[in-house]
């Protein structure tokens, strides 16, 4: 009510020149506005050169994807991004266009080896490098068309964009030692596409999340010295990038919102027949140094910072009083610490083995739900996420078939469940020992049946596995291998306290493609094969792996929660698809704040313990790289974690969250950490 009050009193203030109408529960946006913005997650950029000349040889263009060390050298990531905005909107109804101008620094750059450009020093591994490039200031002028609704507004912009950079060259003289060097300063003017959304936090403020695609275009030819028994150099840049900003805007003259849109919570809109609802998470997390005697490819690198950013939309309709159709498509970018890998119960819930340094698009989901109603009591469903308001009978029998996660509907858990907004541990969230059949996001296709009765709940699905371990790619041949899950819900309220709770038991039997570590070990140490990820690509065939978890969540007062896992499975092959964790036990308390009157405030505290087979201790003892983890060698002890936040509710629909964890024998190894670990993670949904 307050927030309401003030955005309305600000409202009266703006000059009758600088309103428009609005619809009854839209916030009117229309006026001038200015902002701060800086980097959501790492900005991502690549770059060309050439066509080139080297002492009057011709080599071709250099285009960063041209194969897979190329396309490292052509990558650039950065670590800041920031500047200043300003722009005016004018609002008819929902309907909003604008015009914005922005400046802002960056540091996008990257070494390019010589062979890059064609040419290279011999005996030099990893070739030397020559060329050095960086953009430094970029700028743009933009239009922007959108729609308003309640306290958001979603947008789309497009317009002209320019920038500077520089590009430097050092070209040694291995037979003297002399070093020549070269700089080379550009400028360049292209165009931008891109889109955000904004949400009103304030009578004056809103935060917002804007991508922006930009395309520099291409320079002109330029010099670049000389290399050494070769000759001068000539050659072109181009750039483009992809960029994700967190934004805060400032509206001098206020915003106005009805009293009726700010009280309407976002999971209690009923929408008729459709169903329209988003969420956008910005994670960033950080671990200092700590003790890491040596490294393998999958291990966890000390004093490191990253970041991710996802934005979703939940798309349903209601094609009859009993169907549903649902699409969430979603862009992800960024990556976990050490790109996600060297923790089993990994630190970051939102950090995805399918990372990538630029926003990327997925469909997600994409399902049908039909429900049979068997008569009896009904209940009134609110629309929500991924869920048309309907009225439904209690007793009814629910068939789901598409793309969906198993967590959509298995091993659910009210206080930790959602790393969006509660913990972000892999072995607190989830049955870590549990390998539910999925995609690198985490998706898979198949059918779940549930049927439902007040007192308890039966579900089952059959679902696609990958074709091998971590791979995004699911096989089809799903009456050879495939995922089956089955999972019992009993619900009850404690006696005594009167308080709810259920309890979950489920279980699950994969059949993937994967190899047997004892048979991989025996090879591997009868010198059959050098490397024992070899002897496991070469013994990959068709294996079953069953396991099992129990799952409580249970109200101690209407503030207090406890909640408590345990998972294992057989341990003898590889693991598809989670994550390399053979037996887990997890569990810890969730405080809602309204002891110190913040009541939408949560505080949680876990813990989670992690353990292996002895076959899968000796498959990382003999240099095995597992899903996540692999130091090369193993010093065996059970992977332990502790994990705190706290969530702060800005309004209904944004929430900032401070997270620290403890992880003791990080990928099961006593030769390395503990590890600290400290993060902070903005959500907001609608």
């Amino acid at each position: 009510m307050g927030l309401c009050a003030g955005l309305a009193a600000a409202a009266d203030l703006r000059p009758p020149s600088a309103q428009s109408p609005a619809g009854p529960s839209t916030i009117d946006w229309s006026g001038p506005y200015l902002g701060i913005e800086g980097s959501a997650g790492a900005s991502f950029g690549n770059y060309s050169f050439g066509p080139s000349t080297v002492g009057g040889r011709a080599i071709p263009a250099f285009q960063s994807g041209d194969s897979t060390r190329r396309s490292d050298a052509g990558r650039t990531a950065t670590t800041a991004v920031g500047g200043v905005f300003g722009g005016y909107n004018w609002q008819t109804g929902p309907y909003l266009y604008g015009l914005e101008a922005d400046i802002y620094g960056a540091n996008l750059k990257r070494p390019v080896p010589s062979t890059a450009l064609g040419f290279g020093y011999e005996g030099i591994d990893p070739p030397f490098n020559v060329i050095r490039d960086k953009t430094n200031l970029y700028g743009a002028l933009r239009a922007r068309l959108g729609y308003a609704f309640e306290s958001y507004l979603v947008y789309a912009t497009f317009g002209l964009a320019g920038a500077s950079a520089r590009v430097l060259a050092t070209y040694p003289d291995l037979a003297t030692g002399a070093v020549a060097t070269a700089r080379k300063d550009l400028s360049f003017l292209g165009f931008t596409l891109g889109a955000g959304v904004q949400y009103a936090i304030a009578p004056n403020l809103a935060l917002g999340l804007d991508y922006r695609y930009v395309d520099l275009g291409r320079s002109g030819r330029f010099d670049l010295g000389s290399v050494p028994g070769l000759g001068p150099v000539s050659t072109q840049a181009a750039f483009t990038s992809h960029q994700m900003m967190a934004r805060l805007s400032w509206y001098p003259y206020g915003l106005k919102l009805p009293a009726e849109a700010a009280e309407d919570a976002p999971a209690s809109r009923d929408t008729g027949r459709y169903s329209f609802h988003g969420q956008t998470t910005f994670v960033t997390q950080g671990v200092p140094g700590f003790r890491a005697p040596y490294r393998g490819e999958n291990s966890l690198v000390p004093n490191q910072v990253q970041s991710t950013t996802t934005a979703t939309l939940f798309l349903g309709v209601k094609l009859t009083d009993s169907t549903e159709l649902y699409y969430n498509p979603e862009f992800s970018q960024g990556f976990g610490l050490s790109r996600t890998l060297g923790v089993a119960g990994f630190v970051n819930g939102e950090a995805q083995k399918a990372g990538a340094p630029f926003p990327k698009l997925r469909s997600n989901r994409y399902f049908i739900r039909q429900t049979f109603g068997l008569g009896g009591a009904t209940e009134d469903v609110p629309d929500g996420v991924n869920q048309v308001a309907m009225t439904r009978d209690v007793e009814r029998i629910s068939v789901v078939a598409g793309k969906f996660a198993l967590g959509d509907f298995f091993d659910g858990n009210v206080y930790a469940h959602d790393p969006r907004v509660d913990f972000m541990n892999w072995s607190i969230w989830g049955s870590s020992a549990w390998d539910f059949p999925a995609n690198l996001p985490g998706f898979t296709q198949g059918v779940m049946v549930e049927y439902n009765r007040p007192e308890f709940a039966i579900r089952a699905a059959y679902t696609q596995v990958p074709k091998e371990p971590s791979s995004d790619v699911l096989d089809p041949r799903v009456f050879q291998r495939a995922g089956a899950n089955i999972e019992v819900e009993e619900r009850h309220v404690l006696p005594g306290l009167n308080q709810p709770g259920k309890l979950r038991i489920g279980l699950f039997s994969n059949v993937g493609n994967t190899a047997n570590y004892r048979q991989i070990v025996d090879l591997t140490q009868a010198g059959i094969y050098d490397d024992i990820n070899d002897a496991a690509s070469a013994t990959r065939r068709p294996r079953r792996k069953t396991g099992a978890y129990i799952n409580l969540e249970q109200a101690l007062t209407p503030d207090l929660g406890l909640f408590a896992r345990a998972s294992l499975s057989d341990g003898r092959n590889e693991s598809l698809s989670f994550t390399d964790v053979d037996r887990s036990i997890s569990g810890g308390f969730s405080l809602k704040g309204t002891a110190w009157e913040r009541p939408s405030d949560t505080v949680g505290i876990g813990g989670a313990i992690n353990g292996l087979s002895p076959t899968h201790r000796a498959f990382f003892a003999n240099g095995g790289l597992g899903l996540l983890i692999g130091d090369g060698r193993l010093n065996y002890g059970t992977e332990r974690a502790l994990e705190t936040y706290y969530a702060l509710s800005l309004t209904k629909a944004v929430t900032v969250s401070f997270n620290y964890q403890l992880v003791v024998n990080p990928a099961y190894n006593r030769d390395r950490g503990p590890v600290s670990f400290f993060g902070t993670r903005l959500h907001a949904d609608f």
